[in-house]
């Protein structure tokens, strides 16, 4: 089994680190890149930025945010919300990302997906899809932090990012996300299946034994936490130490 990677999520707006339930009920958590740098220090193997309100404005506000991180962080950085265009997408990498999550922007225009991978490479392109079940044993992709439908097809909007040039998915429940219920196991397990590039799986973690379900039942190669972290639930020494106890392939600290 490849090493999974344990990936703190920060979903941002305007200055404030926050967290909420389902994509709402947004609570200020703290200064996110003084979370950042605890994370970092505890051993984190990426991290990954969200502007949450991005999309609304047109615009990423996450620039000054990634380039002060990227000063005291060394692992990889991936950056989504209000990416737009090529230049959205360079600007975010020369600020220090190492990778763009793409999600309302791509379900608008999907050839910007392969615009960006053919001026920085597919590793550097994320497919972030918002997903919610849909009453008839599938889910379909959202936009606009869950609030905006697509009619997308999620497992097949996901492989279909791969045909367009992504190099790796990120996908969201946001029917777990931030309940500490589980990951949506089903889902990541679908999209999984519908693409050969890693998928990170997000939303609902509350224990290690829901990663080790969405790593071992789900084949996730990544899980993203946020609520579990941030509310100091478990460090993340604690989720390396009980997923090696568990027989998960994790990176020693």
């Amino acid at each position: 089994m490849p090493t999974v990677r344990l990936i703190p999520r920060l979903d941002i707006k305007a200055p404030n680190l926050i967290k909420g339930i389902h994509l709402e009920g947004l609570r200020v958590i703290g200064d996110p890149q003084a979370y950042a740098r605890k994370y970092y220090e505890a051993g984190a193997d990426e991290l990954l930025y969200i502007d949450i309100v991005a999309s609304l404005y047109g615009r990423n506000n996450l620039v000054d945010i990634v380039r002060a991180t990227a000063r005291d962080v060394f692992v990889p950085i991936t950056v989504g919300g209000g990416i737009r265009s090529v230049e959205d997408a360079r600007t975010l990498l020369r600020a220090g990302a190492d990778k763009v999550a793409i999600n309302t922007a791509a379900v608008g225009r999907p050839e910007l997906l392969t615009e960006i991978a053919r001026q920085f490479g597919s590793q550097a392109v994320v497919l972030s899809i918002e997903a919610k079940r849909n009453g008839k044993g599938g889910w379909e992709a959202y936009t606009d932090n869950g609030r905006e439908h697509t009619g997308l097809d999620a497992v097949e909007w996901a492989r279909r990012g791969q045909a367009l040039g992504a190099g790796e998915i990120l996908v969201t429940s946001v029917d777990q996300e931030g309940t500490r219920k589980g990951y949506d196991v089903a889902l990541t397990r679908a999209v999984a299946d519908a693409v050969s590039i890693p998928v990170i799986a997000s939303g609902g973690m509350g224990t290690v034994d829901h990663m080790v379900d969405v790593v071992r039942q789900g084949r996730a190669d990544a899980v993203a936490m946020a609520d579990v972290l941030h509310h100091g639930r478990m460090s993340l020494a604690d989720v390396r130490g009980a997923a090696h106890e568990r027989g998960l392939a994790v990176r020693r600290s």
